[in-house]
C-alpha cells in the first residue's frame, strides 16, 4: 500500500547517507556553536562584575531560550521540509541540511524588527526592569510555557503554532503582571499593538487556504503536465522539472521562515542579555561616532520641538516618571511633553559627547538604554497629535529611527545560534508533522502540485508579513494551504484531522495565556 511504502520511506533514510549528513550538521554545529561562543565571551570581557550569580542565570536563561527555539524546529521547519520529503524530491537528512542552511541565511539576513514587534507588545516597566526579578519570572515564563506546549501538541503530530504559543504566552505574563500589582498602576497587555499581531496571525492562514487553492486550480485550468497532478509512487522521485520546483518552493519557505519566525526568540534573548549584563548588550556598540554626533544634534531639534508643542506648560517631578506613566496608560497628560523634552535633553548629556557609544560609562549603560526606550516608546503618541509642522515631525521621526538603531539591534552570534537551534530541532523532529502534513489533512495522498502551490504561497505571505514587521505562523499558513489545495482538487479532507488541528489552534492561545499567567505567578514568588 502506498502508506506504509510512504512511511517506510520517510522513517528509513539510507543508513551512509544518514552517517554523511549527520557528520555534516554535526561540523556545522561544532563550528557555529565555537563562534556563538567565542563571541559571546568577548562581548562578556568588557564586564567587571565579578561575581559568578548573573553568568550563570545568563547561561540558564539563553540554553532555555534555544531550547525554545529547539521545539520550535520540531514544527515550523519541519513544515518546510515536508514536502520535498514526502514526494522523495530530496533525502530526509539532505532536506533537513538544505533547510537548514536556508533557514540560517533567512535568520542571518533578517532585520530584527519582527523580534521587537513581539517584544513591544510586553508590559513596558517589565522591559524597562528586565534585569530585575520579575523580569526574569516575565522571560522564563514566556520560554517554558511556550516549550511545554509546543512539546505536547508535537507529541501528538499536530502542526501547532509557535508564533501563537509565544504571543499567548506574552498576553498571560502581562495580564497577570496587573492581576498581582494592582493598585501600583501596572501595566498590562498593549491590546492595541495586539490586535495589530491577531490581525496577521488570523488572516494569513485565510489567505494561504484561499490562494493555494486558486493557484491550484489555475494550475489545473492552465498547465496540462499530468505528472505535476500524481502522488509519490513507492520511493520513486518525481521527475526532474517537478523535483526542481519542489527544492526551491522549499528553499524559498526554509528561508522565509528563517527570516520570520526565528526572529521571535531573538527577542527574548536580547531581552536576557540586557537584564543579565546590561554592561555588554544595552546599547548598540556598532554605532558609528558620526552617527553618535547626528544623534546629538537630531536630540537638541527634538527637545526644542518639543518645547514647542508643548507650548508653556510647566514640568514638575521625575520627567521619566511622568513619560513612563503616559506609556503605561497609553495617554498623553499635559506635563507628558514637557517631560519627553527633559529627557530627550538629559539623554543627550549621557550620549552626545561620546565618541561612540561603547563609551557611555559601564554603570549607566542599563539606565541610558531605559530612558531611550522609554522615549522612543511615547514619541509616536506625540506624532499622532494634529497640527504639527512638517519640521517638528521630521525631527520627531529621525530621533526615533536613531534611537532604535541604538536600543533594537542582534548581534550575529545570537542569529548563528538560533539558526542552528532550528536547524537541530527539524533533525529530531520531523518525522511525525511530515506525515500529518502529506496524508493526513486531504483524503488523498499530497500531490506535487499540491505541495508546490501551498509552499509557493506560504513564502509568498511570509515575506509579505515581513515587510510590514508581522509574526505569522509558518505552520498556519502552509497547512492551511495544504488543505485549499485539496478542496481546489476535489481531493476531499479528513475532517478528524482538520478538527485537531483547528482544536490545537483554537487552544493555543487560552493554554498558553493559562500557563504562562500562572508560571510567572509562581517564578515570580520564587525569584
Amino acid at each position: 500500500m502506498q502508506t506504509e511504502a510512504a512511511m517506510t520511506a520517510v522513517n528509513a533514510p539510507s543508513r551512509t547517507s544518514g552517517r554523511i549528513f549527520g557528520a555534516v550538521f554535526g561540523l556545522v554545529l561544532l563550528i557555529g556553536g565555537v563562534y556563538a561562543g567565542s563571541h559571546l565571551l568577548d562581548d562578556l570581557a568588557i564586564v567587571h562584575d565579578h561575581s559568578a550569580g548573573p553568568f550563570i542565570l545568563l547561561g540558564i536563561a539563553l540554553l532555555i531560550a534555544l531550547g525554545f527555539e529547539f521545539v520550535n524546529g520540531f514544527h515550523d521547519t519541519a513544515n518546510a521540509v515536508a514536502t520535498v520529503i514526502y514526494t522523495h524530491s530530496m533525502p530526509a537528512n539532505l532536506a533537513v541540511i538544505w533547510s537548514g542552511v536556508f533557514n540560517f541565511l533567512g535568520v542571518l539576513t533578517s532585520t530584527g524588527a519582527v523580534a521587537f514587534t513581539v517584544v513591544s507588545l510586553l508590559p513596558v516597566e517589565l522591559i524597562l526592569q528586565v534585569g530585575s526579578n520579575a523580569g526574569f519570572a516575565m522571560v522564563f515564563a514566556l520560554l517554558l510555557a511556550a516549550i511545554l506546549w509546543n512539546l505536547g501538541t508535537w507529541y501528538f503530530g499536530l502542526p501547532n503554532s509557535s508564533s501563537h504559543t509565544l504571543i499567548g504566552s506574552i498576553i498571560g505574563v502581562g495580564l497577570a503582571n496587573q492581576l498581582t500589582s494592582s493598585g501600583t498602576g501596572a501595566s498590562g497587555v498593549d491590546w492595541s499593538a495586539a490586535m495589530g499581531v491577531f490581525k496577521g496571525l488570523v488572516f494569513s492562514p485565510i489567505a494561504g487556504f484561499l490562494l493555494a487553492g486558486l493557484l491550484m486550480y489555475l494550475l489545473k485550468l492552465l498547465v496540462k503536465i499530468p505528472a505535476l497532478y500524481k502522488a509519490p509512487q513507492g520511493n520513486q522521485p518525481p521527475p526532474w522539472p517537478i523535483r526542481l520546483l519542489l527544492i526551491l518552493t522549499c528553499t524559498g519557505v526554509s528561508y522565509s521562515h528563517g527570516s520570520n519566525d526565528g526572529q521571535k526568540g531573538m527577542g527574548l534573548i536580547m531581552l536576557i542579555l540586557i537584564g543579565t549584563v546590561p554592561t555588554a548588550y544595552a546599547l548598540n556598540g556598532a554605532v558609528s561616532s558620526g552617527e553618535v554626533k547626528t544623534f546629538h544634534q537630531v536630540s537638541v531639534e527634538t527637545s526644542r520641538a518639543l518645547g514647542q508643542i508643548g507650548g508653556s506648560v510647566a514640568m514638575g517631578g521625575d520627567p521619566r516618571a511622568v513619560v513612563q506613566a503616559a506609556v503605561q496608560h497609553k495617554a498623553l497628560q499635559p506635563t507628558t511633553i514637557p517631560a519627553l523634552a527633559t529627557l530627550i535633553a538629559q539623554i543627550d548629556l549621557q550620549v552626545g559627547d561620546r565618541p561612540s557609544l561603547k563609551d557611555v560609562p559601564q554603570e549607566q549603560m542599563g539606565n541610558v538604554r531605559n530612558d531611550i526606550y522609554l522615549a522612543n516608546t511615547a514619541l509616536p503618541m506625540v506624532l499622532s497629535k494634529p497640527g504639527l509642522s512638517d519640521e517638528q515631525t521630521k525631527a520627531l521621526t529621525t530621533w526615533r529611527g536613531l534611537a532604535t538603531k541604538a536600543t533594537q539591534f542582534i548581534p550575529p552570534w545570537v542569529k548563528v545560534a538560533v539558526a542552528l537551534a532550528l536547524g537541530l530541532g527539524t533533525m529530531v523532529g520531523w518525522k511525525r508533522i511530515v506525515v500529518t502534513v502529506g496524508e493526513k489533512i486531504g483524503k488523498e495522498h499530497l500531490t506535487y502540485a499540491q505541495g508546490a502551490s501551498a509552499e509557493l504561497i506560504a513564502m509568498s505571505l511570509i515575506q509579505a508579513a515581513d515587510m510590514y514587521h508581522l509574526p505569522v505562523s509558518t505552520t498556519h499558513v502552509l497547512t492551511s494551504g495544504v488543505a485549499g489545495t485539496m478542496a481546489a482538487n476535489g481531493s476531499g479532507l479528513q475532517w478528524s484531522t482538520v478538527r485537531n488541528l483547528l482544536m490545537a489552534w483554537v487552544l493555543t492561545l487560552p493554554a498558553s495565556i493559562l500557563l504562562a499567567g500562572m508560571l510567572f505567578i509562581v517564578l515570580k514568588h520564587l525569584f
